[in-house]
């Protein structure tokens, strides 16, 4: 599975193979890594032992390691793909569909029928190969249907939530 990842500013292609390796923009790299708790994860690479904090603020990394803090983004093929094709969202007026832009689980949806929405607002957290991805609304409106619920498994570009 391809991920493109954003750290910093600085754009790379993770690579990870299906007998585990991982390539970093093609270069193969020696890297172990294990999952401590929630936040925590312990990494080896290249024969070097590090401890490393992974914290996830509305859809971006934090990440500690090696005492450096390194901020990113993280997007599968499927995700980086439907952005692309998605291209700058509509400012305008007019009913807007937020779909899910990879198969998960909805774990909560933060806003009701009828409520006013800023630009920018988490409308929905869904969960996806472990991970919690707050999906939000480019633009602000008043939510006028919310097609799904809290513990629904959705499948790809399935409307979550429509806003007018």
């Amino acid at each position: 599975m391809k991920y493109i990842t954003t750290i910093n500013g600085k754009q790379f292609e993770i690579d990870i193979q299906k007998d585990g390796s991982i390539l970093v923009n093609g270069q193969p790299r020696d890297v172990d890594f294990l999952e401590l708790s929630s936040q925590l994860y312990s990494m080896i690479m290249n024969g070097r032992s590090l401890e490393v904090v992974i914290e996830e603020k509305q859809g971006h990394y934090q990440v500690a390691m090696a005492d450096r803090m390194y901020e990113g983004t993280v997007l599968d093929e499927r995700a980086q793909l439907m952005l692309s094709r998605r291209g700058v969202p509509d400012e305008g007026s007019g009913e807007l569909s937020i779909r899910s832009p990879m198969p998960g689980l909805i774990v909560s949806i933060p806003v009701e029928e009828g409520q006013f929405v800023e630009k920018g607002q988490t409308v929905v957290v869904l969960e996806s190969m472990k991970m919690q991805n707050e999906l939000k609304t480019p633009r602000e409106g008043t939510v006028q249907r919310i097609s799904v619920h809290p513990g629904q498994s959705v499948e790809q570009k399935k409307i979550l939530i429509t806003i007018v």
